[in-house]
């Protein structure tokens, strides 16, 4: 059975959308398991960064939340998603899998649909019709992905912001054993072995890391507040 993708473009009352409506130079990310939410929010106006703060922490069920200390602030919450208040909840009630995160940009939610059946789709916008949100299509495409790295983790949400030059310097870290323990060689001695200077080496290591750890965090997070049932689900057993 063929698969299709389609990215939708939606507006209706919500907090997230409230949130990003009038903050209009932030972005939100959304990565939910149905139990648990994990918000992620970056200002791009810091001067907003205060107001923007006063108002996620009005959200309901927030569990923990963290900081960089500067733009990026990331919110665990409690799912109060319903059929009648949530795009999300109406995606999974036809049928259709959604590949996280949802994305809140100037009061728009952005999502992306792998679907099944066209017929599937044509349910969906019913529903929201029906709730009058107000809905666009951006893409409809045949799928020429995997389907299980979109489901999960994408090498688009891990590397995207990562640039050639902190890639190179991971691969070259890896490949020289920097990671294995006991470590084979520290920055110094692969630094010099590729004559290049330890301090910008080093740099464009630590800046892929981070990246990289940040791109993790909210799946990560998601893990942590799941139930031990759902853990198992979550686990590929082998035979």
């Amino acid at each position: 059975m063929p698969l299709f993708e389609v990215v939708l473009k939606v507006t209706h009352e919500c907090p997230f959308g409230n949130i990003s409506r009038k903050f209009t130079d932030l972005k939100m990310f959304v990565w939910c398991n149905r139990e648990h939410e994990v918000v992620e929010v970056i200002v791009g106006n810091e001067g907003e960064y205060s107001a923007v703060m006063k108002q996620l922490s009005k959200l309901k069920g927030i569990i923990k939340e963290s900081s960089n200390g500067d733009k990026v602030h990331l919110v665990t919450k409690e799912c109060h998603c319903t059929l009648e208040n949530s795009v999300g909840r109406n995606i999974d009630a036809c049928n259709l899998l959604h590949v996280l995160p949802a994305v809140y940009d100037k009061g728009w939610e952005y999502y992306r649909i792998i679907a099944f059946r066209h017929s599937d789709i044509g349910k969906l916008l019913k529903r929201l019709e029906k709730m009058a949100y107000s809905v666009e299509i951006i893409r409809k495409v045949p799928f020429d992905g995997f389907i299980a790295s979109s489901l999960t983790l994408t090498a688009d949400t891990l590397f995207s912001d990562l640039t050639s030059k902190q890639v190179d310097a991971l691969l070259t870290a890896y490949g020289y054993g920097y990671y294995r323990i006991p470590k084979r060689a520290d920055a110094k001695t692969i630094s010099s072995e590729e004559g290049v200077p330890r301090t910008t080496f080093q740099e464009h290591l630590k800046k892929a890391e981070n990246k990289l750890i940040g791109s993790l965090v909210p799946y990560v997070q998601l893990y942590k507040h799941a139930s031990n049932e759902k853990r198992e689900r979550l686990r590929i057993k082998v035979s």
